[in-house]
């Protein structure tokens, strides 16, 4: 909110009219804050609001790939070396995470300039007359996912937030802590808003990108599903809540025949025509060509593209990730046994893979994204020696698409980032029905997104022939036991989501981040050197720690994380 400070002198020796009388007329040449409430300026506020959604950067990705795949047992850091951004190889090997990581400052301060956005937003359209401006619901609706959206961000990463709404006040700001709500009123909060959002949103939007109803619900479904798992302050999973489990269910019901699955799991992440397709729920729009002078790039993701393409060969898949795209003679996974041999790039043609192994990971030999003038190899690696063979293959584009944009050093490029596609709708819906004791409905659920997976060949085919992937029948080659259902979602969410930056927040979910990441690490320690200093802290380290500079900024109001 503006302050304007007025400060008059009234000396009777110069003025010829009293000072009672100045002060009853407008001064001239002030712009008053309900000047600023036209329809153009609201709808200024509400642009630049979606437009905070884009404003990310190399080492402060929207994307959390550093958080929620380095950090967890999918990805490898790359880049030059341990000491190339080296906060995040500390996130990587779970060590000195410490509270003055400048990263992690500038997260946190662009979630809050998107937050403040959506506040100024929310705050001018409430003084807004409807007649004069008839989309004050629908633009409400969308303000409030945006500052959800941002909420939900800060809430995986730091667990503990202040939370600021268009109604506090400036003077407010240094009173409010980041514990005034607890873990589960921060949780309703967001979803309060992603709520209102689906309350007061269309079922579609004539123009692309803007939030409609089933984004809204959508993200409300993902939101339950996180406060579902109620944590003690030590971070322990201490209850699964079968109510809020329900609310998931309701809020997928809202979506389900709305969307559909791509036919081909490529088609996700492929630029142009495929973008904003019909599994594409909420998705960053991007853009290049717009009159400004890079376009409106994926900054967030630039530090992927392979060095043999420009730079700089960050986010690297793991050897384990690869590994567990290997499936057995029935065409499931290999639940116990991917861990026990690294499949070799060299020989693949000795191993049965789910097809989702090819649109995830360039593998050396291969064509680049599908493109046969492109060949993956292994000179397009920076750091071989270090990270390896592997690199990322969503986020990335083909390299002669006039998307990939030189922004030297980096390679930019306008693919628009998918935030919640309806594949997620569909397997939280089945998390929540397995945890809710009703894992029989959950199976054709999963069994539908492996179908997709096992079809998912039509840009690859030309040079692939091991892809291996079936269906799960109950009483044929499985036993669908509750615990064997939550194994097969598990499994499920980390092969589709690979690399999509969800996989270390669903382990902390879970409450299993720690047992699943000591035994990566264990067995990491026999192949690469620098993960023997690699152990994560169990009651510590599934949230971040609050940024030292914004405790400091709230001159101590604000609490650390346990253990820091």
């Amino acid at each position: 909110m503006k302050k304007i400070i007025y400060i008059f002198s009234c000396l009777a020796l110069t003025l010829t009219i009293s000072c009672e009388d100045f002060l009853d007329n407008t001064p001239k040449s002030v712009l008053f804050e309900e000047s600023l409430v036209t329809p153009e300026n609201v709808e200024g506020f509400i642009t630049s609001a979606y437009a905070a959604l884009g404003n990310d950067h190399y080492d402060t990705p929207f994307s959390l790939w550093p958080y929620g795949n380095v950090r967890s047992d999918d990805a490898y850091k790359g880049g030059s070396g341990t000491n190339d951004i080296q906060a995040f190889h500390f996130f990587e090997v779970s060590n000195n995470i410490r509270t003055d990581f400048g990263e992690l400052d500038r997260l946190w301060y662009n979630c809050y300039v998107g937050i403040s956005r959506a506040n100024k937003a929310i705050g001018a359209l409430n003084k807004i007359d409807e007649n004069d401006f008839p989309l004050k619901s629908t633009r409400l609706g969308e303000m409030h996912f945006v500052r959800a959206h941002f909420y939900f961000m800060l809430k995986v990463m730091f667990k503990h937030v202040p939370y600021v709404t268009e109604a506090t006040l400036p003077e407010e700001y240094n009173l409010i802590s980041n514990r005034d709500l607890s873990d589960n009123e921060l949780w309703e909060a967001i979803a309060s808003d992603f709520e209102y959002a689906a309350n007061h949103t269309p079922d579609s939007q004539a123009q692309v990108g803007r939030i409609n109803k089933y984004a809204a619900y959508a993200y409300l479904a993902k939101t339950r599903l996180y406060q579902a798992y109620e944590q003690d302050e030590n971070y322990n999973v201490t209850n699964i809540n079968q109510q809020t489990l329900q609310k998931v269910v309701d809020a997928t019901d809202e979506i389900l025949g709305a969307f559909s699955l791509e036919p081909d799991y490529a088609f996700n992440f492929l630029s142009g025509s495929y973008e904003n397709g019909p599994e594409s729920i909420f998705a960053i729009q991007y853009s290049d060509n717009d009159g400004t002078l890079y376009g409106r790039l994926n900054f967030g993701d630039v530090l992927s593209v392979p060095q043999g393409l420009g730079c700089c060969d960050f986010h690297k898949p793991s050897q384990n990730l690869v590994n567990a795209f290997k499936t057995n003679s029935d065409g499931l996974p290999m639940f116990d046994t991917y861990n026990d041999t690294d499949l070799d790039y060299h020989q693949l043609n000795n191993y049965d893979v789910d097809p989702r192994l090819y649109h995830t990971v360039a593998i050396p030999g291969l064509p680049f994204k599908y493109h046969p003038d492109y060949t993956y190899e292994e000179n397009w690696n920076r750091s071989p020696g270090t990270y390896f063979y592997f690199a990322s293959l969503k986020e990335n584009v083909q390299p002669d698409c006039d998307c990939f944009v030189n922004i030297d050093p980096f390679y930019g490029n306008s693919k628009n980032r998918i935030i919640i596609r309806y594949a997620d709708v569909l397997l939280m819906r089945a998390e929540a029905l397995i945890e809710l004791g009703k894992h029989n409905d959950a199976l054709p659920i999963i069994n539908e997104i492996r179908s997709r997976a096992s079809v998912s060949t039509t840009l690859t085919s030309s040079y692939t022939s091991n892809n291996f992937i079936k269906q799960y029948e109950d009483g044929v080659n499985c036993n669908w036991t509750q615990d064997f259902a939550r194994q097969a979602l598990r499994w499920e969410r980390r092969l589709e989501f690979a690399m999509e930056g969800s996989r270390f927040f669903d382990l902390v979910r879970w409450g299993i981040a720690s047992e699943t990441l000591n035994a990566f690490y264990a067995e990491e320690k026999t192949k690469i050197s620098y993960y023997l200093e690699a152990g994560f802290d169990k009651n510590k380290e599934e949230y971040c720690p609050i940024p030292l500079a914004q405790i400091n900024f709230s001159q101590g109001l604000y609490q650390q994380n346990t253990g820091y």
